[in-house]
C-alpha cells in the first residue's frame, strides 16, 4: 500500500492486537497497531505517527489538528 494512503483506526471492537487479543480492543491499544506498522515499514514510530496523522488530516480536511503538551 502506498505510504500516503494509510491510516489507523480503532473501529474493530473484537480484533484486538497482540498482546492484547481476546480483550476487548479500544482507543489506546491502537499505540501497538502503530508500533507494528512501523516495524513492518522499517521506520520509527514517530514517523509513522507523522505519516498517518497527515494522512488523516488530508483525508478529512475539515479536521482540525490540536497540539498537546
Amino acid at each position: 500500500m502506498p505510504q500516503d494512503r494509510i491510516i489507523i483506526e480503532t473501529d474493530c471492537p473484537y480484533l484486538a492486537p497482540v498482546p492484547r487479543r481476546g480483550k476487548t480492543n479500544e482507543p489506546a491499544f491502537v499505540v501497538k497497531t502503530l508500533e507494528t506498522l512501523a516495524m513492518i515499514r522499517g521506520v520509527s514510530t514517530e514517523e509513522m505517527a507523522r505519516i498517518t496523522s497527515d494522512n488523516f488530516f488530508r483525508l478529512f480536511a475539515k479536521a482540525e489538528r490540536v497540539r498537546c503538551g
